[in-house]
């Protein structure tokens, strides 16, 4: 990688051309940079939602353009909040878009579906920060502020409430885009009125009175883009089958049979998915996405072991599992009776029947009382939280979490 004082000079004021907000600006050379390189271009090989395209076939955009997006409606939050006479140095204005832009960096192939199979022992917000810290070393430590941002550190509480809350940039930009991509319009919610509704009170950050309709629909939709996109049983039962493709190939390859696939993803295959991240691991991880995995199951429909070959077909082919969710766990008799027919119809072991089914279970609370809050400032200066300054009924009962139950088999 070559030195940050040592790149060709280009212009580096660019713009992007976004379908949901239009054109997107660079604002600084760093930022340009720091979109430029192999580590941030990766997102455009890692799909925002997994394997939702399955069930929407337009969900097919990536981490790279939802960073974009995120930075973008960062610089209008910006500027709304110095229009209000609220203080923010050039300094810190760019170090919360650096901030905001690498949120997502250390996501893995397929985003959350994978988050846990590759690696089990770190989260995809403790190797965003990795990178930051390696890209911070790149750029001559000129990532030290936007890093004690995204770790909370900074002095300036509001600053890391935008990147990572109940109602932070990540999300106004996720649910409006996925609810594009999807065609979803219950998730199209308004992040223009939102974000002109913000103002920072005693170093918080809360939402003007007049906003708090904005804020009831963002809940609302956020709990309707859960049931409706982000837990919709097709694309969970094609996430679990990719989680299975994976773990059968890390078994195979524990056991020293050949498995085909990229060099660095092979490395990670043949970890118990306990990994101590150094910097070897670190540029094995950025060199790692959508491609390699689809690429790796692709060769592994013809493997010799059934498991694998069965598993890789069904994903490719979309001849998915059977997926049945009730508002109850399924009994053990049931159970039983699934796996033995199972079992008999397709001539499976015991040993490798949790591969083709299995039971688990889906939460979804649109807001977490226990989190940090979204308050609502009223213009006598009180402030509440949200499921308090609603006169929606509902908005209560959206913050307790809703459990149903899932079992899924072969067809």
């Amino acid at each position: 990688m070559c030195n940050y004082l040592n790149k060709i000079q280009l212009n580096k004021f660019k713009i992007f051309n976004d379908p949901i907000y239009g054109f997107i600006n660079i604002p600084s050379e760093l930022i340009f940079d720091i979109i430029e390189h192999p580590y941030f271009q990766r997102l455009r090989r890692i799909s925002q939602m997994g394997l939702s395209y399955f069930v929407y076939p337009g969900a097919h955009h990536t981490r790279f353009e939802h960073a974009l997006g995120a930075m973008h409606l960062m610089q209008k939050t910006v500027n709304v909040l110095i229009s209000k006479s609220i203080e923010i140095s050039k300094e810190e204005e760019e170090a919360l878009l650096i901030a905001i832009l690498l949120h997502d960096i250390g996501h893995g192939p397929f985003s959350h579906t994978l988050e846990h199979s590759l690696v089990t022992n770190i989260k995809h917000e403790e190797i965003s920060l990795l990178f930051m810290e390696k890209l911070n070393k790149e750029f001559l430590g000129r990532l030290s502020l936007s890093i004690e941002i995204f770790k909370g550190n900074y002095k300036r509480k509001f600053f890391n409430q935008l990147i990572s809350s109940q109602l932070d940039i990540d999300r106004l930009d996720y649910l409006k885009r996925d609810s594009f991509y999807t065609g979803v319009t219950e998730g199209n919610i308004n992040t223009e009125r939102i974000i002109s509704m913000f103002t920072v009170i005693d170093n918080n950050l809360v939402v003007e009175e007049k906003g708090i309709y904005s804020v009831e629909k963002f809940i609302v939709s956020r709990r309707l883009m859960y049931w409706q996109v982000y837990l919709h049983k097709t694309g969970l039962v094609a996430d679990y089958t990719l989680v299975n493709i994976l773990k059968r190939a890390k078994e195979l390859v524990r056991n020293n049979i050949e498995v085909n696939c990229s060099d660095p993803l092979r490395c990670f295959l043949a970890t118990e998915g306990v990994v101590d991240f150094d910097n070897t691991v670190l540029q094995n991880f950025s060199e790692i996405d959508d491609y390699d995995i689809i690429m790796a199951i692709k060769q592994w429909m013809n493997h010799s072991d059934v498991v694998l070959s069965s598993l890789s077909k069904a994903l490719i082919y979309r001849k998915l599992p059977k997926i049945k969710i009730q508002d109850t766990p399924f009994s053990d008799a049931d159970i039983r009776i699934i796996k033995q027919n199972t079992m008999e119809r397709l001539n499976i072991p015991d040993s490798n029947i949790n591969y083709f089914i299995a039971t688990g279970y889906i939460e979804n609370q649109a807001y977490n009382l226990n989190e940090s809050s979204i308050n609502i400032l009223y213009k006598s200066g009180e402030i509440k939280d949200i499921t308090e300054a609603s006169d929606q009924l509902n908005l209560l009962a959206l913050s307790k979490p809703v459990v149903k139950y899932f079992i899924y088999y072969p067809k």
